[in-house]
């Protein structure tokens, strides 16, 4: 829709609000939806404010706009701060649209929400999930967000190549002078991080002033005023890193009233942390104390923050020069503990980067050596057709074959050593999967009968799990498996070992421990479910699970009677009427699911 037919619209959509008759057509719905789109990243104030305008004409909605209205939601919840309750919606809308467009946008914000939370190998994840998606839709300006979103997530995990890489991609596909702004500002920035992370041998040129402030001016016509900031934060880092620090100085002084405008806290601390330094070094202590407190207030929430650790060696080395080495002291000390979580998040980047990529490799190359297989066996049908001309090649492709075999065997053992611990857990939950489950709880039946000690087992179901799949969605319900998951974690003992052995169905066992104390910690897991908040999920729903208990006094060390035991129990307690406790008496022997 042109600009000309937004205002129309709205004039409309006005005029029907005045004259308090609600609108005949999904036309002002549609003209208010695009004026939030216009509005989401450059008018925050207002952007909210139309959102609210078209939740209130809902009812006429169609399913596309409402789709459309669902992540504009979740964009708003990011842009609060708002990340894990963003993640859930976009994830809940990736999963259930079949619109490939809306899934694209809503896992790129995904991503950035991910990268936010500090997710990165989740985020990285849910990035290979959303470039598949590329191909599936035509218009480049839709594909740009995927891009960005990999410009950006490749920025924060130090891949500064991949991230001018992807960059570049909006740049060269996408017409709109917005995507061009986002696009050219995340170019310049990683090409600067690039710079700054180069070896001294290696020769890469920073970005140059004139390119950021070409950049700057092309963001400001648009009115993206936390685009031009952050373009006008690196135009100060480059003239300083090239010896102009007055320039530096003078450029965040004059904006720093449209900087805090934007109400973006990673931006004002980094702009406060950055002239907090430039005063220190410029002599003026006060004025350098003032801007590092101020990125302190404005950093306070972001443990793995450089403005944070910046900040606290600008107020250090303030209070080393003043002679105050009590203060000095204090400081130095806030600096060490945030410099060290500072580098603790830049290793746990890479390192996700690098377990990420692993698992990616992997896939492909299983996939490679899945097409090399296919293409063995169609030359082998070849061979057999030709076998008096091509007794060589046979031979040639069998010791190939060979090859394959034996790298491959031999690379497999490799990853399964490397990942052992990863398939000992259940990816969803972080809890022990079925097989590590029963292994584990096998050799502890053996050790605490061999030692004369009882052995407790609690098994639960979720209560109605398949209503909150079917009513909310799958991404709901994992959220739920998670909050389960981490509710029992809190009331078991160390010595204890909770497992996922089905979709909704965990076992604790319990060396040491008898029936009695059993139904204990069954009564604190169940009342543990009831305290979970699911307000985040944006529904209000109750959790409660069925609970069932067995000991060896009555169920024997046989690992499968035990577990057969505690589900019998378990079946008794949700014939009962479910989220209750029962115990295993020998009534139950034998006895069916309901």
């Amino acid at each position: 829709m042109k600009v000309t037919g937004i205002a129309l619209a709205l004039a409309i959509a006005a005029a029907s609000a005045a004259a308090v008759v609600p609108p005949s057509s999904a036309e002002p719905l549609q003209a208010l939806l695009d004026r939030a789109e216009a509005l989401r990243s450059s008018d925050p104030r207002e952007f909210s404010a139309t959102l609210r305008q078209v939740e209130a004409l809902t009812a006429s909605a169609t399913a596309d706009q409402l789709e459309q209205l669902q992540y504009l939601r979740a964009y708003e919840l990011a842009y609060s701060g708002r990340f894990d309750d963003a993640i859930v919606q976009a994830r809940t809308l990736f999963e259930a649209s079949d619109d490939p467009g809306i899934r694209l946008r809503a896992g790129a914000l995904a991503v950035n929400s991910l990268a936010a939370t500090r997710d990165f190998a989740e985020g990285l994840r849910q990035l290979d999930r959303t470039l598949e998606l590329v191909e599936r839709v035509p218009d480049p300006e839709l594909r740009s967000h995927a891009w960005f979103a990999a410009s950006a997530l490749y920025t924060q995990i130090g891949q500064f190549a991949l991230a001018s890489h992807y960059a570049d991609r909006v740049l060269v596909a996408s017409r709109d002078p917005r995507s061009h702004c986002f696009a050219g500002q995340q170019k310049l920035e990683a090409e600067y991080q690039n710079f700054l992370a180069s070896e001294p041998d290696v020769v890469i040129r920073p970005p140059s002033p004139a390119e950021i402030e070409e950049t700057i001016a092309a963001c400001d016509a648009l009115g993206e005023t936390i685009v031009t900031s952050f373009s006008r934060s690196l135009l100060a880092r480059v003239h300083e890193q090239q010896g102009g620090r007055a320039e530096a100085m003078a450029i965040l002084e004059d904006n720093l009233a449209a900087i805090e405008g934007t109400r973006y806290p990673r931006l004002i601390g980094e702009v406060h942390s950055l002239l907090a330094r430039l005063y220190f070094e410029n002599g003026d202590d006060a004025r350098a104390t003032q801007h590092a407190r101020e990125a302190l207030a404005r950093s306070s929430e972001m443990a793995f923050s450089l403005p944070l650790v910046q900040a606290h060696e600008t107020l250090y080395r303030v209070a080393e020069r003043r002679g105050d080495f009590a203060a000095a002291f204090d400081h130095y000390r806030r600096y060490a503990q945030a410099d060290k979580a500072y580098l603790d998040a830049v290793k746990a980047r890479e390192l996700a980067f690098q377990a990420v990529r692993q698992e990616t490799e992997e896939k492909n190359r299983t996939i490679q050596r899945l097409d090399d297989q296919n293409r063995l066996l169609q030359l082998e049908q070849k061979v057999a057709q030709q076998a008096a001309r091509n007794t060589q090649l046979l031979v040639a492709l069998l010791l190939v074959l060979l090859t394959v075999i034996v790298y491959w065997a031999w690379k497999t053992k490799r990853t399964q050593m490397v990942f052992r611990r990863m398939a000992e857990l259940d990816a969803l939950t972080r809890s022990s999967n079925r097989h590590h489950f029963t292994r584990s709880a096998e050799l502890t039946l053996d050790r605490c009968q061999r030692d004369g000690e009882a052995v407790a087992m609690v098994m639960f179901d979720l209560d109605e799990f398949k209503s909150i799949n079917d009513r909310f969605g799958h991404g709901v319900g994992d959220w739920v498996l998670r909050q389960v998951a981490d509710a029992c974690r809190g009331c078991i003992r160390r010595a204890d070992l909770l497992g996922r052995i089905g979709g909704e169905e965990f076992a604790v066992l319990l060396p040491g421990a008898t029936a009695a104390e059993g139904i204990v910690l069954a009564e604190k897991c169940r009342e543990a479910l009831h305290r979970i908040d699911t307000q985040s999920t944006g529904r209000d729903f109750r959790i409660s699970g069925s609970f069932g208990v067995a000991d060896t006094l009555r169920a024997g060390f046989d690992f499968n009677k035990l577990l057969a035991s505690a589900d019998a129990a378990m079946y008794a307690a949700k014939r009962g009427g479910r989220d209750r406790v029962a115990v295993f008496t020998p009534d139950l022997d034998g006895m069916s699911p309901p």
